[in-house]
């Protein structure tokens, strides 16, 4: 199977540890074990990358990203357990992203109601979900009590070379500024 892309914006490097640690404690492996908060989901992302240029051009353009990130949740369809991230300009950000690829197709989760998150572990088979939202929040209770502020100055290009892989850096674009 082809490889898969995505375009995100990675969290200061203090929290990326403690997300890791949190992970490792709880033996998770899983497409999000390098930590990364999405702004463009893969579709309409081909392996042929030609692409890339465009959306290059696009984030070279865009404003610097202020990003909060607060406690656990657990989406509602029960696919992940992971870190509530709000940041208005990542929103923008990735309409603008989309707007450039028009994909054919894109995610029902894509568009102005993406919900900006960083996974902490995503479903799979024998991997209890709300065993793991009870241990991030303890975890990760000072979020909850005060999201982390930070800024992100660029976009990472990330590639998950196939089933059962992680999404690893590739490449960092900056952002304007």
């Amino acid at each position: 199977m082809a490889p898969s892309y995505l375009l995100a914006a990675l969290p200061p490097p203090e929290l990326a540890a403690r997300i890791q640690t949190f992970r490792a404690a709880h033996q998770l492996r899983d497409a999000a074990a390098v930590p990364h908060i999405t702004v463009k989901a893969r579709s309409g992302l081909l392996p042929e990358l030609d692409w890339q240029a465009n959306l290059r051009e696009v984030v070279a353009r865009h404003a610097p990203l202020p990003i909060s990130v607060g406690g656990p949740r657990l989406f509602s369809n029960g696919t992940a357990v992971y870190l509530e991230a709000a940041s208005v300009e990542g929103v923008d950000l990735h309409l603008t992203l989309l707007d450039a690829l028009r994909p054919a197709r894109f995610f029902g989760y894509e568009g102005p109601r993406l919900q900006l998150h960083l996974s902490l572990v995503l479903k799979r088979r024998g991997v209890e979900l709300s065993e793991l939202l009870t241990a991030a929040q303890t975890e990760f209770a000072d979020l909850e009590r005060e999201p982390l502020a930070f800024t992100a100055r660029r976009i990472t290009l990330m590639r998950k070379p196939g089933p059962g892989g992680i999404y690893a850096p590739l490449e960092e674009w900056p952002l304007l500024g």
